[in-house]
């Protein structure tokens, strides 16, 4: 049932699709919003395999319920984590559920919609850490450019998967080396509380077989020893660092600007952002945002809904 102040209002819909959650927002014309909401995590990569289509459209049918509970919206705008341009099984398919022409729905980059959360283009630079990192630029043209996020097998430094991934590799060298030695660490007691067990297989099955949103969350057990247990520290000094060089590539190539960083692992612990900000030239503006990315996009579909043909940003 939709509510009834709304049935009228030109509604737009806002999705930011990461890899551990997928966050969305309706905006009412002028850009108020109006309703919110989380469902499951999301990436445009699940495309590739006849289960990963099934958990898209699994997710797309979750928003679309608790969408159009509120009202029907007459435009999305949707940043989806690794997008890299072929949009038409997913505008179809989120079309198709919400009643709308493929035209209408407007998909980007997450990190697109994220940036346009935190700056104007040409204005700063957006440092993002979630499962994944990357540092983003969008210029004065709205020509994007990137400094790392090509994925989490090949890089990611500072996202969530990185520092999930370097200490279960601490810990398994450990092993090799004196096997027994994660009894006296508090990280590797957390890890293994977490993954399901001491035994190698249990890591095997946790960092091969699970999506990289999933074995992204392992970061937070990482985070909270780390007060205890100096491997756990340093695993997130080094975040911090490699999440320093993101901005840093991108100053070097395009001159001096503020930095914001953003996304949930650049929240776990505060050395993460110490570590960046000590790493960085002194006279850079670092700030940290909460950037709510799914209130941009619902604000930029909001305005996509009083136009007939919406066109990306």
């Amino acid at each position: 049932m939709h509510t009834p102040e709304l049935q009228d209002q030109h509604l737009g819909l806002g999705i930011d699709a990461g890899g551990t959650q997928t966050r969305w927002a309706l905006a009412a014309a002028g850009g108020r919003i109006v309703a919110e909401g989380t469902v499951g995590g999301l990436s445009a990569l699940q495309m590739g395999s006849a289960e990963g289509r099934e958990t898209v459209q699994a997710t797309f049918e979750a928003i679309t319920r608790d969408v159009l509970a509120h009202g029907r919206p007459l435009a999305v705008r949707a940043g989806v984590t690794g997008y890299g341009g072929d949009g038409g099984p997913l505008q179809q398919s989120l079309g198709a559920l919400l009643g709308l022409a493929p035209k209408a729905i407007v998909l980007s980059n997450d990190i697109e919609i994220a940036y346009l959360a935190s700056f104007r283009p040409g204005e700063g630079y957006l440092v993002y850490s979630g499962t994944g990192s990357i540092g983003a630029f969008i210029d004065e043209h709205h020509g994007f450019h990137r400094a790392g996020g090509r994925g989490v097998v090949l890089d990611d430094g500072g996202g969530g998967f990185w520092i999930a991934r370097e200490a279960l590799r601490h810990i398994w060298r450990r092993e090799d080396e004196c096997p027994g030695a994660w009894e006296s660490s508090p990280m590797a007691h957390a890890v293994f509380q977490h993954v399901g067990g001491s035994d190698w297989s249990f890591s095997r099955q946790f960092i091969y077989g699970r999506e990289r949103g999933e074995v992204g969350k392992l970061a937070i057990a990482v985070a909270a020893t780390a007060e205890r247990d100096p491997a756990a520290a340093a695993i997130l000094r080094e975040a911090g660092h490699e999440l320093a060089r993101l901005a840093q590539a991108l100053v070097s190539r395009f001159g001096p600007r503020p930095v914001a960083l953003a996304g949930r692992a650049a929240e776990l612990h505060p050395v993460i952002v110490e570590t960046m900000r000590a790493a960085l030239p002194p006279d850079t503006i670092l700030s940290q945002t909460g950037v709510r990315a799914h209130y941009a996009a619902a604000r930029l579909a909001a305005a996509d809904a009083q136009h007939p043909n919406p066109s990306p940003p």
